[in-house]
């Protein structure tokens, strides 16, 4: 299709999966005998891209391109028209001066039926990467920590590409056009999903909505749904609501985990997050596929496809009408300028680039959690702030969460910050509002201060 544009691709080499992982051993020998087609896919799936080969997907590594390559595979086999090169749309991400990671989206589509719709797009998407690994001494020896998120995120991979089946084989039912599409660097500010929309699809007005599919392996504790309070989505989810469903989500006015839907919402595209929600493996090397419910999964998936069918077939406009997640006014009218925006961006000690304020400020005096280390939680916690006019750092929150521990203390540190040097936009001061990442890595201390900003 002429609308979608090619960014220009290095050829990556990496090590080919040339084989699934084993499921964990079970004294039931019979214990996969009376799976659904369904469920056996999702377990392959999920055994694939979780397999300790994968050394936890981290954004840029071998691991993440052989998730895309994956993925490409699949959706090929599946009937989905792809739109990328079988290792992905490759795009790179500047952090340090010399230090560019370099990962991929891969995505396709499945065409419409309805000449007057089928040039609309309904995108859903999955984040494909994770942590990656952490070296630890045990006894003297080193061992290797692998962070295979199953739950978070080869689970919601799954769920898409089970979807896209359902979706490919009943492609007549659609009346516009669905994008599916495996997210690269979604730990990295999101980073695939803005490439998407800002630099590889050129027509972004004509997606009409988005679904993010992200952590959906835990049903038994509760299936979510969140929309930003988006009237139009939450009326579909609501008309769903009168119909025989094998499960109904909850609606949710709070955001339970920040994902690549957020991406969407900077570009005021109504999206919604699917999610089971937070588990207390999260972030750890015990997010293992042993942890998922693929029973549940399966209810799941038949609901979002009864979802994605009816937003692929609705004749309302379905319009973004809420204030972006991250730039909600206060004090009045008064508004908010991205720190991109400003013409003299904010400073911190006579610095604009936020790397200053991370290396003199954040990373002085963030201390690791005692029972995060203990736990072998890390991540990057995305905290959003305002800098006033006065300098002063205010309405500080977690853009993105990684677990409630290094989310209090990274909240902690950025609200003590000094005041800074107001942004100006033509010679008048603003309130300017910024995110940043603060990475806390189980890694040596020189390896732990990475960072970049959004």
């Amino acid at each position: 299709m002429g609308i979608f544009r090619y960014a220009a691709a290095a050829a990556v080499i990496f090590s080919s999966m040339t084989a699934y992982a084993q499921f964990a051993d079970s004294s039931d020998p019979y214990r996969d005998l009376y799976d659904s087609e369904t469920v056996s896919s999702f377990k392959k799936h999920v055994s694939y891209v979780s397999s300790a080969a994968m050394e936890g997907r981290k954004a840029g590594s071998d691991g993440e391109a052989a998730a895309a390559a994956y993925i490409y595979e699949t959706l090929s086999s599946y009937g989905v028209e792809m739109l990328t090169p079988e290792e992905g749309e490759i795009f790179g991400i500047a952090r340090n001066p010399g230090d560019t990671l370099t990962s991929r989206n891969v995505y396709g589509f499945i065409q419409g039926y309805d000449r007057s719709l089928n040039d609309r797009y309904i995108v859903v998407g999955a984040r494909m990467d994770n942590l990656g690994t952490n070296l630890m001494t045990v006894d003297g020896e080193p061992v290797v920590q692998i962070y295979s998120g199953a739950n978070g995120n080869a689970s919601g991979v799954a769920m898409m590409l089970e979807l896209a089946r359902m979706v490919s084989t009943n492609s007549l039912l659609f009346r516009r056009s669905v994008i599916f599409i495996g997210f690269g660097a979604s730990s990295e500010t999101y980073a695939g999903s803005w490439y998407f929309l800002n630099r590889s699809f050129s027509d972004s007005g004509l997606i009409d909505a988005m679904v993010n599919l992200d952590m959906l392996g835990t049903g038994e504790n509760g299936f979510y749904a969140y929309t930003a309070s988006n009237s139009d989505l939450n009326s579909i989810l609501a008309s769903l609501s009168a119909q025989l469903q094998p499960i109904y989500p909850e609606l949710r006015s709070d955001e339970l985990y920040p994902s690549d839907h957020r991406a969407f919402y900077a570009a005021e595209i109504p999206a919604v997050h699917f999610t089971t929600g937070r588990y207390p493996e999260h972030n750890t090397p015990r997010d293992t596929e042993s942890i998922l419910d693929y029973g549940m999964m399966e209810r799941e998936l038949e609901y979002i496809y009864s979802f994605v069918l009816e937003l692929a077939n609705t004749d309302r406009d379905i319009t973004f009408r809420n204030e972006p997640v991250t730039e909600k006014k206060k004090d009045g009218d008064e508004s908010v300028v991205s720190y991109f925006e400003c013409d003299v961006r904010p400073m911190f000690l006579n610095s604009a680039d936020p790397r200053q304020f991370l290396e003199k400020w954040v990373y002085q005096y963030l201390k690791y959690p005692h029972e995060a280390v203990m736990e072998g939680i890390q991540g990057t916690v995305q905290i959003s702030f305002i800098i006033d006019k006065d300098g002063k750092v205010r309405d500080v929150t977690v853009a993105k969460s990684v677990d409630p521990l290094l989310d209090e203390e990274a909240l902690r540190v950025v609200s003590a910050s000094p005041k800074w040097r107001p942004g100006r936009v033509r010679g008048e001061k603003v309130r300017t509002s910024m995110t940043i990442p603060v990475e806390f890595r189980l890694e040596r201390k020189s390896e732990r201060r990475r960072f970049g900003i959004r």
